[in-house]
């Protein structure tokens, strides 16, 4: 998305300054490319008919005809689906011989380039694992540096996974601009960054920022009104020109023009030489949808770069077409030592002083929550089918079918990942693009874990469920299955009857929620019996309703206060005001005031009134008021659970509410449900117009405004409130993608997440969480591609709160929020055999566990042997330490398994071999570079296997290890 480069294009002025006394001339790396959005303004089929196809094709043609020029690939849905659909033999071949000579450079090697905010770890690990068992099949390729140039704001998770993919060095462009300034000026632009603090330098990475022109190239020419060095112009949707005569192409490059256009290029490769400490210049040559015409690109570049060599001695500048590879080679090569950054990231990011990028992390609530949904889906899907053709290999269930549906919801949810996709900052018909394809790819998922069907449930008096346990952990739980009769019995697998309540539907006056409670081991599931007798031994619970209170009434507050019990807490709920009052975790008899309701930020629509909030940028116009004037609630008081029911009314004589809150409080009548977690869902929408909604959750932790939300689900960030000169509200929210918590010296509260939020705490004891926006406003730029974000929809995403000491909830919250994230899936029967459990201990989280099918080669240096066929005996297992190095005094220590042993409930494992993040890597082979750093601490970056023998291994704090394992084949 070049919204920042065409801004900072269109009013930065150029400054001609060389490098005091430099003595070898500016050794310049013009490396060529095309920032290609999988998605944004027009659909990824738009986009490859408008210029992405005719990237790829004219590139081949042109490189292949001069060996000085050069390309870097980056997002690979385009480039597999030129390969697929578009590219001839006689391309396929030259693209071939491009890549073996190193001209064609693979970079990143994803399907996309992923959003660093609101993404979570598992999606960006598949978005790249797909992208890169596509590259190694076909080419025997494995990218090793990352360009990413468009993300708005860096995680620290990213250089984590990209080095435990393997890769040298990493790329970033978009952090803050008084950083950037900062950096800039300090020659601090490039450093060594170690993204976890668990795992230090073993997993540290060159990193390098972007100045401040970004990836694009500078398109201000001082002789011409056209812009910059795109000779090939703008490209054109719907259609390319059949004669391939674009708007706003440049001058071409001529006798007249070569001296104007050298001294350009050497005035902004000086200035970016003066904030780098090497004198090697990285000279991107590029930008948005560009080089769909590239012979008219190279043909004007060509000679311009001759010129300015050939007078190297006057411009003290040499340039030359590089890949990303031969740039960080170089740097490599130089032997400095480098500062190193710890585990800081770059969110939240600003452009300007009231541009803060904060309001994406909540923009299109649904496709966020749809998003999550489907991954969570393909993460059931994967493991029960691994599970099904490990135990039976020539079942009837057809393996190409199955991988066909899997890759099919693979490459959906690797698609959202993209940096305008999850993010919420695509036009609406992007957004429905990428809603139809997880939707359509979720129920391929479905037809995979589908049974023969049954009759429907208002013609019978009984049905069937089977919950299926998609972890490696054994759980109980309770299971909500919709019903359309009052009374119900529940029976196991074995005929016994099962815990359950049944209870009219918050949602429908038609149906009922028939909350079961269900104990299942770890990737295993149970078949359950739902019986509908007019005598129900499912527990009847039934509502007490408490009337409308308006918030003019907050002066009585606290005389009548409603107790809910559970093990775990004693919940107050406040007659007067009918909203929570406080909190009692009963282990430490500790009760700490804790009030929920929803507030309302007001968006100016008008760029001529002042700042605008829009689908990227979060600007208030103030502090945020409260949406609603009063409040109604209902009670259902149950033996296996107690729903509380809070509805929000815009005004005190509505009809019908604008928000709610339903919180469930597990009963634990003897069994072991986990009553630490109080389950919320809300409802809110439609939205005013210019409107953005918190959850506002204020409480009496002395917290001093600092909070704590993670990093794509991986780590914990520590948020310390900042006060800036201007925008301070907006630039204080930061992305919640899993978690969030506030603390003190004796309670912490926690909230996980089922789809990415905004999350801040403006005040003290107060945890805010943004769930929705709706906004329009009249910049022409939004108008002009259709970004306003008039989001008219409801949305119902999901927080699990949880209440405790410090040391009591550092032992919980990782493992409810992959529980959230893959609850039991509740399908109809199949036949087939009972499952055996399969248990890893609690520190530990079954990543992966997948069939690739992609074909790797477990010795890289033998040929690669392409094969036709998917490789289905090849499983893929990942899995990672849940806990940093010290946060629980058992839980954080190295946890050493014997993988034949924790996997015999799948069958009998007869090898494994470690690999990459990626797979494409055998890590007894991967050695990454080694960058001095200025605490010469003693390191290496050779992975270790650390196994003790061939199934033993040691898994330490927030490690995450890969291995493919290899089974007896049960074919009989």
């Amino acid at each position: 998305m070049g919204f920042v480069a065409a801004v900072v294009f269109a009013v930065c002025c150029w400054f001609s300054h060389g490098v005091a006394g430099q003595e070898e001339p500016i050794q310049t790396f013009v490396i060529p490319h095309s920032h290609m959005d999988v998605g944004w303004v027009y659909t990824i089929q738009e986009s490859m008919h408008a210029y992405a196809a005719n990237v790829y094709s004219s590139v081949t043609e042109e490189l292949s005809k001069v060996k000085e020029r050069r390309f870097i690939a980056v997002e690979q849905e385009f480039f597999r689906l030129w390969w697929d659909t578009v590219a001839s033999d006689t391309q396929k071949k030259q693209v071939r011989q491009l890549i073996k000579e190193g001209r064609l450079e693979f970079i990143i090697g994803g399907q996309v380039m992923h959003d660093e905010a609101v993404t979570d770890l598992d999606d960006d690990i598949l978005q790249m694992m797909e992208g890169h068992g596509f590259l190694y099949e076909t080419f025997g390729v494995r990218p090793q540096f990352s360009w990413h140039v468009d993300p708005f704001g860096a995680s620290a998770t990213t250089p984590v996974l990209f080095a435990l993919a393997g890769f040298n060095a990493h790329l970033i462009s978009r952090i803050d601009y008084d950083l950037k300034d900062i950096m800039q000026k300090n020659k601090k632009l490039q450093f060594v960054w170690r993204g976890s603090p668990s795992l230090k330098s073993q997993q540290e990475i060159f990193t390098h920022t972007m100045d401040q022109f970004s990836y694009c190239t500078p398109s201000y020419l001082p002789f011409s009104n056209c812009s910059g060095f795109y000779w090939n112009g703008v490209a054109l949707f719907p259609d390319p020109p059949k004669d391939g005569v674009y708007p706003n192409m440049s001058l071409p490059v001529t006798k007249e023009t070569v001296h104007a256009y050298a001294k350009t290029m050497v005035e902004n490769i000086k200035q970016r030489a003066a904030w780098f400490r090497t004198n090697h210049v990285l000279w991107p040559w590029g930008c948005d949808k560009q080089f769909y015409n590239s012979s008219v690109q190279f043909n004007n570049m060509d000679p311009l770069m001759k010129y300015i060599n050939q007078n190297s001695k006057e411009f003290g500048v040499t340039v030359q077409y590089a890949t990303l590879s031969e740039y960080f080679q170089t740097i490599y090569q130089s032997n400095l030592t480098w500062e190193v950054r710890g585990s800081e990231d770059f969110l939240p990011y600003s452009t300007e002083p009231y541009q803060a990028w904060t309001g994406f992390y909540a923009s299109r609530n649904v496709l966020k929550g749809v998003a999550r949904q489907a991954s969570s889906r393909l993460y059931a899907a994967e493991t029960l089918f691994t599970r099904y053709r490990i135990s039976f290999p020539d079942g009837p269930v057809a393996k190409d079918w199955a991988l066909d549906k899997l890759r099919a919801l693979r490459w959906a949810v690797s698609e959202v990942q993209h940096h305008d996709g999850i993010t919420g900052t695509e036009s609406p018909k992007v957004a429905d693009m990428y809603l139809q394809h997880l939707l359509q790819a979720m129920m391929g998922a479905e037809e995979l874990l589908a049974s023969p069907s049954i009759l429907d449930i208002e013609q019978t008096l009984e049905q069937h469920v089977i919950v299926y346990n998609p972890l490696a952990w054994n759980i109980t739980t309770i299971v909500n299955v919709t019903v359309t009769q009052p009374s119900a019995a529940v029976f196991d697998d074995d005929g016994q009857p099962v815990p359950a309540q049944i209870q009219g539907s918050a949602h429908s006056n038609a149906t009922y929620d028939l909350f079961i409670v269900v104990e299942l081991g770890g990737l295993q599931y149970r078949k359950y019996l739902i019986k509908f007798p007019e005598n129900s031994k499912a527990y009847e619970a039934k509502a007490v309703s408490f009337e409308r209170r308006s918030v003019k009434d907050r002066a009585k507050a606290g005389r009548l206060l409603l107790p809910v019990l559970s093990e775990c807490y004693e919940l107050l709920f406040d007659q007067d005001t009918n909203l929570l009052h406080s909190i009692t975790y009963l282990e430490e008899k500790r009760r700490v005031m804790i009030t929920q309701d929803f507030w309302e930020y007001d968006a100016n629509g008008d760029v001529k009134a002042g700042p605008i909030s829009d689908n990227y940028i979060f600007s208030a116009n103030g502090s945020a008021v409260r949406a609603y004037k009063a409040v109604e609630m209902e009670i259902i008081p149950g033996k296996i659970v107690t729903e509380i029911r809070q509805y929000f009314y815009r005004e005190e004589s509505d009809k019908d509410y604008a928000y709610s809150i339903t919180t469930r409080v597990p009963e634990c009548f003897g069994t072991k449900l986990p009553c630490h977690r109080l389950e919320q869902t809300y409802s809110l929408g439609p939205l005013s117009l210019n409107t953005e909604v918190v959850l506002r959750t204020s409480t009496s932790v002395k917290n001093n405004r600092t909070l704590y939300s993670d990093d794509n689900g991986y780590q914990m960030m520590k948020r310390t409130y900042r006060k800036f000169t201007n925008n301070t509200l907006a630039r204080n929210y930061f992305p919640m993608v899993r978690t969030a918590y506030i603390e003190d010296d004796l309670s912490r509260l926690v909230l996980v997440s089922d789809r990415a939020h905004g999350v801040s705490s403006q005040t003290d004891g107060q945890l805010e969480v943004m769930l929705h926006r709706r906004l329009w406003n009249n910049l022409q730029w939004n108008l002009g591609y259709n970004l306003t974000l008039n989001d008219s929809s409801v949305v119902r995403p999901t927080l699990w709160m949880m209440l405790g000491s410090v040391s009591a909830t550092s032992k919980l919250y990782q493992r409810e929020a992959v529980q959230l994230q893959h609850r039991p899936v509740v399908k109809e029967p199949k036949r087939g055999s009972p499952l055996r459990s399969v248990v890893l201990p609690p520190n530990l989280h079954l990543l992966s566990l997948s069939i690739p099918g992609w074909n790797y080669c477990s010795n890289h240096s033998v040929h690669l042997n392409l094969h036709s066929q998917p490789d289905y005996d090849r499983i893929l297992l990942r899995i990672m330490h849940l806990f940093e190095e010290g946060e629980d005094p058992e839980l954080s220590k190295p946890v050493t398994i014997n993988l034949k042993e924790a996997l015999q409930g799948m069958g009998e494992v007869k090898g494994v071999e470690e690999r990459s993040l990626t797979g494409t890597w055998d890590i007894a082979s991967l050695q990454r570079w080694k960058w001095k750093t200025a605490d010469n601490l003693e390191k290496d970056n050779k992975q270790q296997r650390r196994q003790d023998d061939d199934f033993t291994v040691t898994i330490s704090p927030k490690e995450i290890r890969t291995f493919f394992v290899h089974f007896v084949s049960r074919n009989f």
